[in-house]
């Protein structure tokens, strides 16, 4: 099933793809723009590839029957977190919203902690030079004189509430948007398939608040959601069976991990790939290094819950880690 390049969810809110399909983005970066016209809020803004600028653009001035030239045709622009395909358009956006001669947005985003890039961020990860790179002018300036105004869990902006729901990455957030019930999840529960974590446990407990918030245990009532707008894929309609698929997932992942450990003689050990090889013996041999992440997270996560512990070298390649299990 493809996606249509902007497709109008609601009244208030449009999807605009980033025209960036890959094998882990699906049909690409969802963007969106809430707001019933201008000025707008846009959620996200691709990974920079040049195909995205003329979609938003043809938006945002005819997307709506009453868009006001007098006043920003986007007001603020949220980064759900810091990953190249959400974060990477943004200059390019920026430099859109000048040509248009609209006032420079407000630019939020959850901050990062201050040693984030030493225990997060890949090697090749370019957050920092595309700050970095933002032109002086081109946006409303924090307080403190920094590009982005530091998002709080709870914080209502623009009548958007925000959750942190770290575990994909530090920073990552999710977006209640009441007028649509709807709950834009970003990476951490995608339309399609399963997201990948730095930090598994971080991340199960987001899932688990997730899930409650959408099932409205989270007060007040009316917070819930029938739909999620992921930052990959389609809509989500029915989000309580999909964020429960999402958890049991993990519980059923990580009972194999154990089960394949305790298949082993007792002070054998299995390497991170040795397990993915077990696991994954029916999936193309391209996707084992990939898995191998995740069950290397899982791995972890079960380290500090003192079911396993590694053996031998431990500043080899993750994927080569001996693991055992505690018996």
């Amino acid at each position: 099933m493809s996606l249509e390049a902007v497709t109008r969810l609601s009244d208030s809110v449009v999807r605009v793809l980033g025209k960036n399909p890959g094998q882990f983005t699906l049909h690409g970066t969802n963007t969106y723009l809430v707001g019933r016209t201008n000025p707008y809020l846009l959620i996200d803004t691709g990974e920079g590839r040049p195909e995205y600028l003329p979609l938003l653009e043809h938006t945002l001035l005819h997307g709506a029957p009453d868009v006001d030239r007098q006043k920003p045709l986007i007001s603020d622009i949220i980064i759900s977190h810091w990953h190249l395909d959400h974060i990477g358009g943004l200059p390019d956006v920026l430099g859109l919203l000048k040509k248009l001669n609209s006032p420079p947005p407000r630019l939020h985003k959850y901050p990062l902690p201050p040693d984030a890039v030493l225990r997060t961020h890949r090697k090749t990860s370019s957050f920092p030079e595309i700050v970095a790179s933002l032109q002086s002018g081109t946006f409303a300036a924090s307080p403190d004189g920094t590009p982005f105004h530091d998002l709080k869990h709870g914080q209502v902006l623009n009548g958007l509430r925000v959750l942190h729901t770290p575990g994909h990455t530090l920073d990552s957030i999710c977006l209640h948007i009441p007028e649509d019930r709807a709950l834009y999840t970003a990476d951490t529960v995608l339309g399609a398939g399963s997201s990948v974590f730095e930090d598994l446990a971080s991340y199960m407990v987001s899932l688990a608040s997730i899930l409650s918030f959408v099932k409205g245990d989270t007060e007040p009532s009316s917070l819930s959601s029938d739909k999620l707008y992921p930052g990959h894929g389609p809509v989500v309609t029915s989000p309580e069976r999909w964020v429960a698929m999402y958890i049991r997932h993990r519980e059923e992942r990580e009972v194999q991990v154990l089960d394949t450990l305790s298949k082993l003689a007792e002070n054998v050990s299995r390497s991170t790939m040795g397990i993915v090889q077990d696991l994954y013996k029916d999936v193309p041999e391209e996707m084992w290094v990939p898995a191998s992440y995740s069950i290397g997270m899982h791995l972890e996560k079960l380290e500090k819950d003192g079911k396993v512990k590694r053996t031998g070298q431990h500043l080899v390649e993750r994927q080569h880690i001996e693991w055992i299990l505690v018996r």
